[in-house]
């Protein structure tokens, strides 16, 4: 697998980067978010972010946004190793929270409705 940069990671890119961007942060989403809810105090808000970023009826550039900043919480490597007790989340949430900050009128009631019923599942399933 090819090493991604941190250029590659925080730059919104193309249509074909962000469909790319998608099956990455699709693929490791729930796994990470996992390890990371205890550490997250806006874990509503960034599962109403995923399933905004992948909604097709969202922006590109809100969409690119978010995929970015998703794909930064879920590849195994970052700034501050998520490893690290106390600390490895921090870097993940202050991207996450600045992303979501900046694209807060894309997330639609229907990407809260959807995102409480997969907490309510992700709840259940723990």
């Amino acid at each position: 697998m090819k090493q991604a940069t941190i250029d590659d990671i925080l730059q919104p890119g193309d249509r074909r980067t962000n469909e790319e961007r998608a099956r990455r942060v699709a693929g490791g989403f729930w796994r990470t978010f996992k390890r990371a809810s205890r550490h997250i105090p806006f874990a509503d808000e960034l599962v109403a972010a995923y399933y905004c970023a992948l909604d097709p009826k969202t922006p590109l550039r809100a969409r690119g946004t978010l995929l970015a900043a998703l794909a930064y919480f879920v590849l195994p490597f970052d700034l501050v190793p998520d490893f690290i007790l106390g600390l490895g989340f921090t870097d993940d949430i202050a991207v996450l929270t600045a992303a979501i900050a900046n694209i807060r009128a894309h997330i639609t009631p229907e990407h809260r409705d959807a995102a409480r019923d997969a907490l309510d599942r992700f709840e259940r399933s723990a």
